[in-house]
């Protein structure tokens, strides 16, 4: 296979692998009652020629457990049962159920991470909509996303992951190259560096004898959102649940510590402002958590309002993950009534405006080190950022992604159909600063997000004065609803 064909095809597996689950599912899902009999429900299964089939209500549309061919030789056959008995005595309940609009990448990690072969797609009702396989998601996989997952999961020391690490950034610069789309590309980004996280974790729980509590590992800033560019360096903390939350602490942060040491020399730069699950103040229980946001939320002095910015954008990595869905649902209930927090967070946002002039194209800061530049982090992504969170919280949407959380809001906050052109502009900015980063050869981290806009075409400085009006309004409507 010559190279052109080989990066196609590569870039053809991601773009496959970046669908949403909804593109994937063939058929309306197949379903029996509770009251059915495992005879009923293989029979069922040998009519439709499928694997497993869906126990749900007598509608149809509330799953409560799933029959599989495994389940059928492991609880049926081998222990001699009948097969008249009620397959819900032999179903597996507590089903791991994800959204339509999850990608197949991350499908596959959630089936990787909890040792799944199925999961079942579901509305925001809760209603089913269908189940996707494991074979399902490895048939949109045959290359160099394949190979590259594969080495990660089999990562057996430090050495190998490194190269996993270099791999990742190879394939992100050549999909880049080869002009994959923002949205995509850094969901790549963040979903393959979620990969070796948990391979990292996982590698490091072996050497410490950790505490038998809940707990879960937990991503923040950029990688909370899925929004990592080639020079984000880690946010991670610890949410725990123990008797002695200071003992527990103890016990998980040599552990955190590690970890937090490994991605850095994976290439994940430890972060400057000590935002990692290795330190004390980020390695909480759970009430902890919930004490330090309502601090935040009750007195929002500047340093709050700046932490609420990077820590309201949590998700859940590793371990027991309703630790988080518990902070995450106590975080939305507390802000949707805590309005003056959420006016001082917008009169906040609005201070970090768009650099556009009224006469000329742009403005610039006056940055010595980088004169003539667009900070295109700080001045570009963030004022989309972080209006996007403000709106999530006051609306009560409980996803992360700046995009996702926009088109969850359009409607509620009067975003409309025009929230396409609002996330338009931020995926351009988003690749302009990847486009820029991936030209730094000497890893000037410094001006990673600062572009001079006469170095680009005619074109691209068009685009990006566009990208910026769509911030721009963006904020207006922050003015408008807030009366700022």
């Amino acid at each position: 296979m010559d190279d052109s064909l080989s990066q196609r095809s590569a870039r053809n597996d991601f773009q496959a692998m970046y669908s949403p689950l909804e593109s994937l599912i063939r058929r309306q899902p197949i379903t029996v009652s509770l009251e059915a009999s495992v005879r009923q429900a293989i029979g069922v299964m040998d009519e439709k020629r499928i694997g497993a089939i869906i126990i749900a209500t007598h509608d149809g549309k509330l799953p409560l457990g799933i029959f599989t061919l495994r389940d059928l030789l492991h609880r049926v056959s081998l222990p001699g049962a009948s097969l008249d008995i009620p397959v819900a005595a032999v179903m597996t309940a507590g089903l791991i159920t994800v959204k339509p609009q999850t990608t197949a990448y991350q499908a596959a990690l959630i089936m990787g991470r909890r040792g799944l072969r199925h999961l079942l797609v579901v509305d925001e009702a809760g209603d089913l909509l269908g189940i996707v396989s494991q074979n399902d998601l490895f048939a949109l996989q045959r290359t160099g996303l394949n190979e590259v997952t594969h080495d990660i999961r089999e990562a057996k020391n430090l050495t190998a992951l490194q190269n996993c690490a270099r791999d990742i950034r190879r394939m992100a610069a050549t999909l880049l190259g080869q002009g994959v789309a923002a949205e995509q590309l850094t969901h790549l980004i963040s979903t393959l560096g979620d990969l070796l996280t948990l391979r990292v974790i996982e590698l490091t729980h072996d050497e410490f004898e950790l505490p038998q509590i809940k707990w879960c590992w937990v991503a923040l800033g950029s990688e909370g959102r899925y929004e990592q560019t080639l020079f984000s360096d880690q946010d991670n903390g610890i949410i725990f649940q123990a008797a002695d939350p200071d003992a527990a602490r103890q016990q998980l942060l040599p552990f955190a510590e590690s970890v937090n040491r490994k991605l850095d020399a994976c290439g994940f730069p430890l972060c400057k402002g000590g935002i990692m699950a290795g330190n004390p103040a980020w390695c909480l229980s759970l009430d902890e958590w919930r004490r330090k946001f309502a601090a935040w939320i009750q007195t929002p002095e500047p340093a709050a309002l700046l932490n609420a910015s990077i820590f309201f954008d949590f998700r859940p990595l590793y371990g027991d993950e309703e630790l988080s869905d518990d902070l995450r649902g106590w975080l939305l209930d507390a802000t949707g009534k805590a309005s003056l927090f959420l006016r001082l967070m917008a009169e906040n946002a609005l201070q970090c405006t768009p650099p556009l002039g009224l006469i000329r194209d742009f403005t610039y800061d006056g940055n010595k080190a980088f004169p003539h530049t667009l900070d295109l982090k700080m001045h570009g992504a963030r004022p989309f950022v972080d209006a996007a969170r403000i709106f999530s919280l006051a609306h009560g949407v409980a996803t992360t992604g700046t995009a996702q959380r926009l088109r969850g809001v359009a409607d509620a906050a009067g975003l409309g159909a025009g929230v396409e052109a609002i996330i338009d502009g931020f995926y351009f900015i988003q690749q302009l600063r990847m486009r820029h980063q991936h030209g730094l050869r000497g890893g000037d981290a410094g001006g990673a997000n600062r572009v001079d806009p006469d170095t680009l075409n005619e074109l691209d400085r068009h685009i990006l004065k566009a990208a910026f009006k769509q911030a721009r309004k963006l904020q207006d409507k922050l003015r408008l609803d807030y009366r700022i």
